[in-house]
């Protein structure tokens, strides 16, 4: 077999997904069951068992663990009947949005996840819209079969008229509020039932078997059977047929549901997720395109955590591999830098567990140890290859406060703290010329990462912190002809600051604080994305 061909066999076999959800809707839970339903765990520890202490195997940080919330993008990989799944749990809080927008770039696909009794809810929007942008398909996973759901019917038409996709269900629910017997799996005509025990820990038997078969009418009851014949009838005459074109051009979203909680549809999910799902895609570069099955290596820095590991103090880059093969130890070319970098002790994750890896394919996500050369957007190429993919965008902040250390004899710390939790993209540094170096502008998508901040900053830094918020609540980017000029306007409601790389910033109290700006400054454009560097 040439190289060729085992990349392209090692590349067509790789799914790589994130999960995208509003908070609580069950994304590290469903997470947590395909790792189960793969055999990479043998126990699901619910994110509710704090009395237990048995956290989720996704959350390792450990405010995570006390709130019982996603605060950082998970990166998991396995293997299922053939397939390599490499899974991009992100955060659903909004708090950290920002984190899951860098996400949904690594991503071929997305898994939203809705919970059945609340429907489409505010942050799944957002995220939808990312994915819509983007042009990323995606899967429709409904939750919380176990408890009280909305109809399933209405929650199809909530889907199309809140979001504006069609949905085509590739599942079909069996009994309805809390009292679901299992579902009707479309594809192969037959009815699943599962049976609860062990509380979702671990994989439930089911009863499947052709809806022909008379036994299920008994086990149902007239009612229940009737009904379900009724509903596929409906969806057979009236319902959109599945088309894989559809999905890839982001008009159809395949359908099914189930309850994580329970294991109730996860393995059906499973089945006909990594059949349908696409595989690596060609990526857009400033040279033009590159395959996923081009034998030259090219990656690109999508995410970076500090302190994974607090006792080694170690950072890791995320690579997402967009064409080639990754090998350990590997020489590249850093494109921003214009350097050679050697790629040392790669690894991967399941979960906690860190496995060092001697070789992946695009498609992958590996993570190397990183003594502070890359940052987030950074590209790499093998060969004698130079060119850039498209750099990450930085989102505007909407909260900001004032930072400062309460120790002024750990000021080292406090800079070194800001800058390692700055270069992940968790918080936006801006300086502004009357603020001492002991004192920073912080931005955030939400307030709740303030608190991460100063939980980080004491925990991994050693560094107590004062934070004063600041009564702004949007940043533009200025671009100017006349760089003299100064941008006049209402002082106590504005502030002029500069990002990291000194591009001039303007903080804003509210919109029409913005339009008055505006209206004063026509020569500059306001820009509410940062512009790629």
């Amino acid at each position: 077999m040439s190289m060729n061909n085992n990349i392209k066999n090692q590349v067509t076999r790789r799914k790589t997904f994130a999960i995208i959800s509003h908070p609580d809707a069950g994304k590290t839970t469903l997470t947590e069951k395909l790792l189960l339903y793969s055999g990479a765990i043998r126990q699901a520890g619910s994110v509710k068992s704090r009395k237990s202490s048995k956290y989720a195997v996704s959350d390792w940080m450990e405010i995570e663990k006390q709130r019982g919330i996603s605060v950082t993008s998970s990166v998991m990989n396995f293997d299922y009947k053939g397939y390599r799944i490499n899974i991009l749990d992100t955060p659903g809080h909004q708090d950290f949005s920002e984190d899951t927008y860098r996400t949904l770039i690594a991503a071929d696909s997305a898994v939203m996840l809705i919970d059945g009794a609340k429907g489409v809810e505010a942050q799944t929007k957002k995220l939808f819209h990312v994915c819509a942008m983007r042009g990323v398909p995606i899967f429709t996973f409904i939750n919380k079969l176990d408890r009280f759901c909305k109809n399933p019917l209405e929650l199809m038409e909530e889907i199309e008229n809140t979001l504006g996709i069609r949905s085509c269900p590739m599942n079909w629910p069996i009994g309805l509020e809390g009292d679901f017997k299992g579902i009707y799996n479309r594809k192969l005509k037959q009815i699943e039932l599962f049976e609860s025990q062990g509380h979702g820990q671990k994989i439930v038997p089911t009863d499947s078997g052709s809806i022909q078969n008379e036994k299920f009418k008994e086990i149902l009851g007239e009612h229940l059977f009737n009904k379900l014949c009724e509903d596929i009838e409906l969806l057979d005459i009236a319902g959109e047929k599945f088309d894989m074109d559809k999905v890839q051009k982001g008009e159809l979203t395949p359908l099914f549901f189930g309850s994580a909680m329970t294991n109730f549809g996860v393995e059906p999910f499973l089945e006909e997720f990594v059949k349908t799902a696409p595989c690596p895609k060609s990526t857009r570069h400033s040279d033009g395109v590159i395959e996923p099955f081009d034998e030259e290596f090219s990656g690109f820095v999508f995410k970076i955590q500090a302190n994974m590991d607090p006792a080694h103090r170690d950072r890791i880059a995320f690579i997402r591999i967009c064409s080639g093969k990754y090998e350990k130890g590997m020489e590249v070319n850093h494109i921003r830098t214009n350097k050679k970098i050697r790629l040392s002790q790669s690894q991967q994750f399941i979960a906690q567990e860190r496995v060092f890896v001697e070789e992946a394919y695009a498609g992958d996500i590996v993570g190397v140890f990183d003594s502070g050369n890359l940052m987030l957007g950074d590209t790499l190429c093998g060969g004698k290859s130079n060119f850039s993919f498209e750099g990450i965008p930085m989102f505007p902040s909407e909260h900001f406060a004032v930072v400062r250390t309460k120790d002024s004899s750990k000021r080292k710390q406090f800079l070194k703290g800001i800058n390692e939790i700055s270069e992940e993209g968790a918080i936006q540094v801006f300086k502004k010329p009357n603020y001492g170096v002991e004192t920073l502008m912080i931005g955030v998508a939400g307030v709740l990462q303030f608190e991460v901040l100063e939980y980080r900053m004491k925990n991994e830094y050693r560094v107590d912190i004062d934070v004063q918020t600041s009564p702004y609540s949007m940043a533009r980017w200025v671009v100017r002809e006349n760089s003299n000029n100064e941008i006049t306007g209402y002082s106590d409601s504005i502030a002029m600051v500069e990002d990291k790389y000194e591009r001039p910033v303007l903080l804003c109290r509210d919109q029409w604080t913005l339009n008055r700006i505006q209206e004063k400054n026509k020569d500059a454009k306001f820009f509410d994305i940062a512009p790629v560097l």
